[in-house]
Parts: C-alpha cells; structure tokens; sequence
C-alpha cells in the first residue's frame, strides 16, 4: 500500500479544501458594516427631527429693547444706574399650543464661565459644610470682607444672574415654579443644608443677585443653576417653569427687571420659553448629523459595491503566510 502516496494526496485534498474555505470567509465586512449603519443613522436622524420641529419654542432678546432711548448711546450708564428704573415690559405672542411644563430659560450670549480664572474662583468644600466656612484660597477677590468670609465667596457666585421676569396673561398672572430646577446631586451633596449666606454682595461692588441669609444653600436653587459653569460662550440656563398650557395666539405679557450687566462686555440676553421632548430642547443639529453619518456610510457602501463589480480585487491566498506554512522539509 502507497501510504506516502494516500497521505500526499490526502494533503493535496485538504490543502484545497483550506484554500476554497479560506476564499470564502476572507471578505471584509466593510460594505455590510457601512450599509447597517446607514439604514440605522438615517432613520434615527429623521425621527430626532421630527421630535425636534414638535418642539415649541420663543426666543425674545431684550437687553437692547429694555434700555430707554436716552440711554441708547450709553447703556452702561444705564445700567450701573441704581436710581434708573430698570422694569420693561414686552409681549409675547404662542406661535401654537405649548403644553405644560413650558421651561423658562434665560440666555447669555458672549458671556465667557469657562475662563480658567473665573472657574477657579470658588470654594466647593465652604459650599459643602460650615466647618469649611474659611476655605476661601481659591476666591480672591471675592474672599473676605472686614466682617470675616464671604459665604459664598468667588466670582462665579459673585456674578450670580439678577434679572426677573413676571409672566400675566390677560391681566392674571402665571405663576412659576422655580422649585426642582437644579439638580438632585447638587442639591443633596454638593450644597450643605447646615451653610447658609453670610457677608454676600456686601462690598462696594455688587456683581448679581443678593442671596437670602435665613435659606440655606442647599435650599439656593437659582444660585445652583448658575454654579454649574456653562463650556460654551453662548449659553441657556433653567429659570424656572410654567406649569400650565399656554394656547396658540396667546398674549403673554412679562414684566423683565433688566439688573443685569452685560452691556460691559458687548453681551446678549435672550428670554425662552420652550417645551420638550425624548430629546430634550429644540435641537436640528443631531438629526442632520445622524442623517449625514448615515448617507455618507450609504454612498461608501455603493461606492464600494461598484468597484467590487466593475474592477474586483483578486483576494489573497493566506496559506502563503510565513504561519501558515510548514518548516522545511516537514511534510503538512
């Protein structure tokens, strides 16, 4: 019996069989992978646009409006002005149905929280507990006054947004509730129950809002919001929320106490009155992103596909691999 022949052959055999099941598993998933992802992107994208456009949205930027004509060449004036009165009244018009909650947003345009030393210019350990109450390194100059700390000291808090807005509808006035607009771990961990304001905006120079002595910080959710620096110089923070349908065409009427100082650095302010949605505010920008991800991958998927049919590229013969190959001399 030939067994080096039987085992050649045998070889032979099995040397084909590789190389035909190598050939067929060896082709890249790259067009599936590409034409998955398309077929997801793209009807994520529209579904989060048309979540989107359901959104109902106001945007009224007042800062310019809410300066009297004869201050119209020096707002600063007016504003550092304490004997000006600061009230403004605008009207709004509900473009369609706004169910409740409607969220109340105040923006600021060029309006840099993100400066590395201004947000540094606090005290998270005196915000957490009155025994830390002197932790005031990082504050300056915002620190102390001759009275002893400031609490809370820095600038961020220093700077906290004063402005106000009151909302009436046909003479009768919508309440806000500013109540669970911060959130739940700043409320519970990062501002102390036992802390309470002491020396605040008591200086020569008032930067915001004053603080109420007899509430505790943990209590403070406006100043909450605000200490929660934004990364972006054009930024919304939640003022509070309205909790009734507001309907279409409705005259909303707001009385703004215009206190806030922007004009100093070319800033902007914006009042929004907004619903939501599963995807939160109104937002274009991540629907047409999904839709470009998910038809660019669809066009590589074709691209691919044509190339693969007009010009094909031969596929490798891995059993050629250094590791594939057996030693010299040493029959497979």
């Amino acid at each position: 019996m030939d067994t080096n022949g039987a085992t050649t052959s045998s070889a032979a055999g099995g040397g084909s069989t590789s190389k035909s099941s190598s050939k067929k598993h060896s082709r890249k998933p790259v067009i599936s992978t590409f034409t998955i992802i398309g077929i997801i992107f793209i009807p994520l994208g529209l579904v989060s646009l048309s979540a989107s456009e359901k959104v109902v949205e106001i945007v009224d930027r007042y800062d310019e409006s809410c300066v009297p004509s004869d201050y119209s060449n020096d707002k600063l004036k007016f504003i550092q002005n304490p004997s000006i009165n600061k009230s403004c009244v605008r009207t709004l018009t509900v473009p369609k149905l706004m169910k409740s909650p409607v969220f109340i947003y105040y923006q600021l345009d060029n309006y840099y929280q993100n400066h590395r030393r201004y947000v540094k210019s606090r005290s998270d350990k005196q915000l957490r507990s009155v025994s830390d109450e002197k932790s005031t390194k990082d504050c300056s100059p915002e620190d102390k006054t001759v009275d002893g700390p400031i609490v809370p000291c820095g600038l961020v808090a220093w700077s906290l947004f004063n402005d106000t807005y009151v909302f009436s509808v046909n003479s009768k006035t919508i309440e806000v509730n500013k109540h669970d607009i911060a959130w739940k771990s700043d409320k519970e961990h990062k501002f102390g129950s036992n802390v309470y304001p002491k020396n605040f905006q008591s200086g020569g120079l008032i930067g915001g809002a004053k603080l109420n002595s007899s509430v505790p910080l943990s209590k403070q959710e406006d100043l909450m919001v605000w200490m929660r620096t934004a990364a972006l110089p054009t930024f919304r923070k939640l003022y509070g929320k309205i909790e009734q349908d507001l309907q279409a065409n409705e005259k909303i009427q707001v009385v703004i106490q215009n206190n806030y100082n922007t004009y100093s650095f070319s800033g902007k302010k914006k009042l929004v009155l907004s619903t939501t949605s599963w995807i939160g505010g109104k937002n274009d920008f991540l629907g047409i992103a999904y839709i470009i991800v998910g038809g660019l991958c669809l066009f590589l998927a074709v691209c691919f596909i044509l190339l693969y049919v007009i010009k094909p590229r031969p596929l490798g013969d891995p059993s050629y691999l250094s590791w594939n190959r057996s030693p010299a001399g040493h029959p497979n």
